[in-house]
């Protein structure tokens, strides 16, 4: 039986897909499988890809004839995989030799839905460790219990898929699959779903993970329209949420994170084209007219000053007949 499937999505990344591959092989066991999804790439991508299927044990390469984004391709390699556990890399990011070893040991000891952990990132030559934002350690815990404060940094905000490990079981249930089609974001909704609907999870120290940060045909770095997806993204999260027994108590969080990434988006517009500025301030003014006013008016009394006047004043902003997320 396979053990692990580890599903990679490659788009464009012809110069760092060698190390991540690389470092596949230096994580590859016979009970894992690797599952390559070339999404449609243009550059050399696919004749890397093809080469590794043939010399990169338990590689299985799948072609997109058409892009569909981060979310849609890892959902190509839930829908193929064979592993009792399944996780995900990027294709511009790399592993530490041994690490997946320890990741199936991790989840195996703790017997839960899924597994956190934290990573290192990368920008130039610089690293930083960036950590799971869950207090307690190397024991099971009930993911809807760590979802709160609404003020504070929670599991939520650390949205990255690669930083851990999910039982297969999440798949049968409805929990592991993404948003088809989301360009950005596509992280906020799933990770949300996770917390909501699993139930245990747990966070280690392990680090095995090298996230590189920056890369210049990274949606992050490229202000065109798909970086709008967010407000689709954002506008799911608290769709379900509303729906959820808890509602009342998790809204408030859902609603200031939302808030917070707007600003965040505002706060840099100059990287946007002009007529994608526009749409994000007409589109971000009309997300915050459809949020729950009353939590909405508590969270931007929470929030600095400088974040607070920039929402209330996009808030009262006149939107365009026809705009939507």
């Amino acid at each position: 039986m396979v053990k692990l499937s580890v599903i990679v999505p490659f788009y464009n990344v012809q110069q760092y897909a060698p190390d991540t591959l690389k470092s596949l092989r230096a994580n590859a066991r016979d009970d894992f499988e690797f599952i390559l999804v070339d999404d449609c790439s243009r550059d050399e991508t696919p004749d890397i890809l093809a080469q590794a299927e043939r010399e990169l044990p338990g590689a299985r390469l799948l072609r997109h004839e058409q892009n569909g984004g981060l979310a849609t391709a890892r959902n190509t390699g839930i829908d193929a995989a064979n592993g009792k556990y399944l996780t995900f890399l990027d294709g511009d990011d790399w592993l530490a030799p041994g690490y997946y070893d320890q990741l199936v040991r991790s989840i195996e000891k703790l017997d839960v839905d899924f597994l956190r952990t934290d990573h290192v990132q990368c920008t130039a030559r610089a690293r930083s460790i960036h950590r799971v934002p869950v207090g307690k350690r190397n024991q099971a815990l009930n993911p809807r219990d760590v979802i709160l404060p609404a003020d504070r940094s929670t599991s939520v905000d650390y949205a990255y898929a690669w930083a851990g490990i999910y039982h297969r079981r999440l798949i049968d249930t409805g929990v592991l699959h993404f948003t088809h089609g989301l360009r950005t974001a596509e992280d906020r909704p799933w990770i949300w779903k996770l917390h909501r609907e699993a139930e245990s999870f747990a966070a280690v120290g392990l680090l095995g993970v090298y996230y590189r940060r920056g890369v210049a045909s990274s949606l992050t770095q490229i202000g065109d329209v798909r970086q709008l997806d967010f407000i689709r993204a954002f506008d799911q999260v608290i769709e379900e949420t509303a729906k959820d027994r808890d509602a009342a108590r998790l809204l408030p969080k859902a609603v200031r994170t939302y808030c917070a990434i707007i600003s965040h988006h505002l706060g840099s517009i100059e990287r946007f084209e002009p007529p994608v500025a526009r749409k994000l301030k007409a589109m971000s003014s009309a997300a915050l007219r459809r949020m729950p006013q009353d939590i909405l008016d508590e969270a931007l009394d929470s929030m600095d000053a400088q974040r607070a006047t920039r929402l209330r004043r996009l808030r009262r902003r006149s939107a365009p007949a026809g705009v939507a997320a």
